[in-house]
């Protein structure tokens, strides 16, 4: 197990600005120290024959083909509209102008 101690804890704790009890600091020294055991563990399953990975499955690009289609004319488009003006949808002011 690696070997984090309070005092450890307590030097990143004042790094951070970060208040902490003597009870958490002895909470956290044993916390850590599992956290680096952890990704100890995993670096050494991690040889030079495997690949790095960014995404455990590979992935493919499932975008469609970016082609026109039928579209709407300006009319149809503001035919549903509560209101309009200048050919574009009128919509209630939402900012103060006079700021």
């Amino acid at each position: 197990m690696a070997q984090i101690s309070r005092d450890d804890v307590a030097h990143l704790a004042r790094l951070a600005h970060i208040e902490m009890s003597e009870t958490e600091l002895e909470t956290m020294a044993g916390e850590l120290a599992v956290i680096v055991d952890s990704i100890a563990s995993i670096s050494q399953v991690a040889g030079d024959d495997v690949p790095a990975t960014s995404h455990p499955l590979p992935l493919s690009n499932v975008f469609r083909e970016d082609t026109v289609g039928e579209t709407l004319t300006q009319e149809q488009a503001l035919s549903g509209a509560p209101d309009e003006e200048d050919g574009r949808f009128k919509v209630p002011a939402i900012l103060d102008e006079e700021q």
